[in-house]
C-alpha cells in the first residue's frame, strides 16, 4: 500500500519501535518512518481497542498517536525521525505500561 519514492540520497536514521531496531531516513516524520518500515497498526482506539494507524499524516485525525521516548500520545505524523528515537505503539489512552 505504501510505496517510498525513488531514493534521494537520504541518510538513515536508526530508532526503536517497541524494543527492537528500525532504520528511517531522515527528514520522515515518525509515522512515515513506521509506514515505510510495514508497520500497520500504532495504536488501539481507548474505547473499543480495534488497531488504528496513520491516516491523515497532517496533524487532523489523531490516528497516529504514539508514545515518544517516553511522553505518550504523540502524533507521529507531526513529530521529526531523530537518530535515537524511542517509539512505542500505544494501548488505548497513553503509554503501554498504563494500559495493563
Amino acid at each position: 500500500m505504501f510505496q517510498r519514492l525513488p531514493d534521494l540520497d537520504r541518510t538513515t536514521v536508526s530508532f526503536t519501535l517497541d524494543g527492537r531496531p528500525v532504520d528511517g531516513r531522515a527528514g520522515d516524520t515518525v509515522a512515515a518512518a513506521l509506514l515505510a518500515a510495514g508497520v500497520e497498526t500504532c495504536r488501539s482506539s481507548a474505547v473499543s481497542g480495534e488497531p488504528r494507524a496513520p491516516y491523515c499524516m497532517m496533524g487532523v485525525c489523531f490516528e497516529c498517536l504514539v508514545t515518544i521516548d517516553g511522553v505518550g500520545n504523540q502524533q507521529g505524523c507531526l513529530v521529526a525521525l531523530r537518530p535515537g528515537m524511542t517509539v512505542e505503539t500505544q494501548i488505548g489512552r497513553g503509554k503501554r505500561e498504563l494500559a495493563r
